[in-house]
């Protein structure tokens, strides 16, 4: 299949707001746990000027049935293969905590290939130099839940539904493992310019391992702090908006 046939495949994209007279392509990767769903009202903000791909990865939702890809590289060859020779529209990437991982994997995978990376949006991830070491995929399914209430990632009272439990553990724990096994393998800094948010009080990448993003770019990086923890994002929703318009296309046409 070419790589145009496989950029239209909802398997993996999900277009909430069609844009055929988009300025740019934003590609927004989701975190541990998550979905493309996460991305809607981002989707919805920006469009029709900057069209939205948010990734669904599969093992969730309507991808349920299919087997999960255990690794960060992984899942990033994939994304980078349905992506690549696509230079109809400049693109960018964001990926919130797991997602800024395969987010910068994807564009290194892309700028190796000769495909250029307009920018780099990171979000709630320490750089890929700061490893910390973490275990929470071999802990016990209250383990893991303790994980996610620490960090807020899911509405508690989905937790405690034991359905809903069931049906997002393994999902949970697959992401973990992709996690925790990564390893940076070093490399020539990207030439996107990277822009990075944190949450001043994120218990899982301090506002100097999110700094550290700034080693793997030649170009720009900006160090954005906003106050919260993991999910600080959903507090400032506006405010990274205004980010991503700013950079992606002529404020004029996005209203956020």
């Amino acid at each position: 299949m070419t790589a145009g046939a496989d950029i239209d495949d909802e398997s993996w994209f999900r277009r909430f707001h069609p844009s055929p007279g988009a300025e740019a392509r934003l590609v927004c990767l989701p975190h541990a746990g998550g979905s493309a769903p996460f991305y809607f009202p981002v989707s919805k903000a920006l469009a029709p000027a900057v069209e939205v791909l948010a990734v669904q990865y599969p093992g969730r939702q309507d991808r349920r049935h299919e087997p999960f890809l255990t690794s960060i590289d992984a899942i990033a060859e994939r994304i980078a293969a349905l992506l690549r020779g696509r230079a109809d529209l400049p693109l960018a990437l964001f990926g919130h905590s797991m997602g800024a991982m395969v987010a910068f994997e994807v564009a290194r995978r892309l700028e190796d290939a000769g495909n250029r990376v307009t920018a780099l949006f990171v979000s709630g991830r320490r750089a890929p130099s700061r490893h910390r070491d973490e275990n929470v995929h071999t802990r016990t399914d209250d383990g893991v839940l303790d994980e996610l209430r620490r960090l807020s990632g899911t509405e508690m009272d989905l937790l405690g539904d034991d359905d809903v439990v069931r049906m997002i553990l393994p999902v949970v724990r697959n992401d973990y493992r992709a996690v925790e096994t990564y390893r940076y393998r070093p490399g020539q800094p990207l030439a996107a310019p990277v822009v990075a948010f944190t949450g001043t009080d994120d218990p899982v990448a301090s506002v100097d391992e999110v700094r550290s993003w700034g080693e793997h770019t030649a170009a720009e990086f900006e160090l954005v702090p906003l106050a919260g923890g993991h999910f600080f994002l959903t507090r400032h929703q506006d405010v990274i908006l205004r980010y991503l318009a700013d950079r992606l296309v002529d404020r004029g046409r996005v209203h956020v």
